[in-house]
């Protein structure tokens, strides 16, 4: 679950909470801890927060609706809310894919408050990353339908991930402390 990442730097300019997003195998987990441990913050994927029933349903090919989706967007909603203050930055693992699902997810606050990072790649990049994947409840027919729900707005902190997980970090952490 949770990773308390313990250090004493944050970028001066970084959000409260930032949201590591994107389709399945983009790297949000990877990139988000690795962001969280550089940032001294703490590390959550949104996916540890699905309901079993989510679970199985993905498993089993089936793509979620917004019925399956809202619940488990009011969680982490409340999660972000929970770690406001408790260190200096909360980093959240979500694919949070269309527009109304960031909005749920931010819920009125600024953009100090909070920020998306979307992680994008080709097709190729991320059908391999997946089919690469051991024991994760994604599948890679999914894909397709998480590339056609993807909704990118211009608000998001867009990063390619075509690059060393620390290089996307670096670049990252560039882009909020202004020295990009």
């Amino acid at each position: 679950m949770p990773q308390i990442c313990p250090s004493s730097f944050a970028a001066p300019h970084v959000p409260l909470t930032l949201i590591v997003m994107g389709v399945s195998g983009s790297g949000k987990s990877v990139i988000g801890r690795l962001l969280a441990e550089r940032l001294d913050g703490l590390f959550d994927d949104g996916d540890d927060y699905h309901p079993a029933s989510n679970k199985a349903k993905m498993s089993s090919g089936t793509p979620l609706t917004d019925e399956d989706r809202w619940p488990w967007y009011d969680i982490l909603r409340q999660r972000i809310v929970d770690m406001r203050g408790k260190m200096p930055v909360h980093v959240l693992g979500c694919s949070a894919l269309k527009s109304a699902y960031r909005e749920r997810l931010r819920d009125g606050d600024t953009l100090h408050e909070i920020a998306f990072v979307f992680l994008e790649g080709s097709r190729e990049l991320i059908a391999s990353r997946m089919a690469s994947r051991k024991g994760h409840f994604m599948p890679l027919s999914l894909l397709d339908s998480q590339l056609a729900t993807l909704q990118p707005t211009p608000d998001l902190v867009r990063v390619s991930i075509d690059a060393t997980p620390d290089e996307i970090v670096t670049q990252i952490i560039k882009h909020f402390d202004g020295s990009k």
